[in-house]
């Protein structure tokens, strides 16, 4: 019985999951969602990606209250990525209830904005540890109507060094609460956590990340990495793929170096502030980037449909860092394909992170022949100085652009609406007049400054 409408769900939740595209569960939704929505707790081994996220959403809203204006939901996430995703799909899943406030608390931003936003308690909180913590010494943040507390990826949560901080929200936490806890893998410590705040959980285990990706190892000397680089992006001519590196200033060089080379690339590194993590992220996932090299910061709550290829360019730290850098291709039963770039001293760790796979380990040759060139991507993006703080909605931006005998509304792609800022994907050929109607148009009868990023 993997349909949602078997579901106990209300009539207006169920409109949701069929206006988000969802007829049949994935199996960590098939297994899970039942007891969800009775108040069972669970454990369940899941990664991004697999469909726990609107599992676990949807056992939030069929319990809330809209007119009770008190905390009820809380996820906790390790990164503000996988926060702001989560956020998003939240939203999207409560837009067909009545009033539905849904607030994101990370750290990396000013605190003072978060304590205002939450002078009107929201009903749902979304964040990270140590945000969500000092909010709640503060007193700002109170958890005595909560019923439901989700650790998401708590494996993550407790390698970065977060058990103290989830310790210390989940004693502030009412003890009569229903506890979700989704992980990629079982450590012992997760196991731990499991046994100290929930009660009887269901427990769930689903396939490895790698089942469904193809893996290959390429042994080049460190001087060649880069060149090995443009030949296989230029061989599998990816619409979107994951170039990883170690080193944050390795990012920043490699994507700088494919951009000279006429390959869109973006970077993603810890040194980024929200507001530059939030544009590399747009450009990639509305499809003005070809390229996200990224450090390990991005393997978790990476959440692209369509990732092609995953690259190595150096390899991960350990077998769980690996597989959850190959676990962003190959999704939602999609095969996907990671490569490794490795030099000969670095062979036999290679193999080793790959000693659970049933790939072939010996190095493969590199494609040869002269390859078409990776071409730029069909759009670009534009940022416009106005967002959800200006009552900025999606529908105004699009009008903005089609109405009145504009662009036509396939030109116009993926619209991503922030407090204080919004991006549309436009197609590359209409870009210019996209800029100009933008910047002559007026938006909720404001005049926003309009910039192509």
């Amino acid at each position: 019985m993997t349909d949602f409408n078997t579901l106990i769900l209300s009539e207006p939740l169920l409109l949701a999951v069929a206006n988000a595209g969802y007829t049949v569960m994935t199996p960590v939704q098939a297994q899970s969602l039942p007891d969800i929505l009775a108040g069972r707790d669970v454990i369940a081994q899941a990664r991004t990606g697999s469909g726990k996220t609107a599992a676990f959403a949807l056992g939030i809203l069929k319990h809330l209250e809209p007119a009770a204006i008190s905390i009820q939901g809380l996820i906790v996430c390790p990164t503000r990525e996988l926060a702001t995703q989560v956020s998003n799909e939240l939203r999207k899943l409560a837009n067909t209830l009545p009033n539905v406030k849904v607030l994101t608390l990370c750290g990396g931003v000013p605190l003072r904005p978060h304590l205002q936003s939450l002078k009107h308690l929201p009903h749902i909180v979304v964040g990270t540890p140590g945000r969500l913590l000092e909010l709640i010494e503060a007193q700002a943040l109170p958890l005595t109507a909560l019923k439901v507390l989700v650790l998401d990826e708590a494996d993550r949560l407790l390698d970065m060094g977060f058990a103290d901080d989830v310790r210390g929200i989940i004693a502030n936490a009412p003890a009569a609460r229903q506890t979700l806890l989704f992980s990629a893998t079982y450590p012992d410590e997760v196991r731990t956590l499991s046994r100290d705040i929930q009660r009887e959980p269901l427990e769930i285990t689903l396939p490895s990340e790698a089942s469904d990706v193809e893996q290959r190892i390429f042994e080049v000397a460190s001087e060649d990495k880069f060149a090995a680089l443009m030949r296989l992006l230029n061989h599998h001519q990816p619409a979107l793929a994951a170039v990883f590196c170690t080193q944050r200033n390795d990012t920043r060089a490699v994507a700088d170096a494919l951009n000279a080379s006429r390959i869109a690339a973006v970077a993603l590194h810890g040194e980024l502030d929200q507001r530059e993590r939030d544009e590399v992220l747009v450009r990639f996932a509305n499809l003005s980037a070809t390229v996200l090299v990224a450090t390990d910061i991005a393997a978790r709550g990476l959440d692209i449909e369509h990732l092609d290829l995953v690259i190595n360019y150096d390899l991960a730290s350990d077998p769980d860092a690996h597989l959850h850098r190959i676990g962003r291709t190959g999704r939602a039963g999609r095969k996907g394909l990671a490569l490794s770039l490795v030099t000969s001293k670095e062979l036999k760790r290679a193999q080793a992170l790959m000693s659970d796979s049933a790939m072939p380990t010996d190095p493969a040759p590199l494609p040869s022949g002269k390859a078409a060139v990776l071409p730029l991507p069909d759009w670009i993006t534009l940022q416009i100085d106005g967002g959800r703080s200006d009552k900025v909605r999606p529908g105004d931006i699009l009008g903005a652009l089609t109405g009145s005998a504009g662009l036509p509304a396939d030109a116009v792609g993926k619209i991503n609406i922030f407090p204080t800022r919004s991006y549309v994907a436009i197609r590359r050929a209409d870009a210019d007049g996209a800029l100009k109607r933008l910047a002559s148009a007026r938006i909720k009868n404001l005049k926003l400054r309009v910039r192509r990023i």
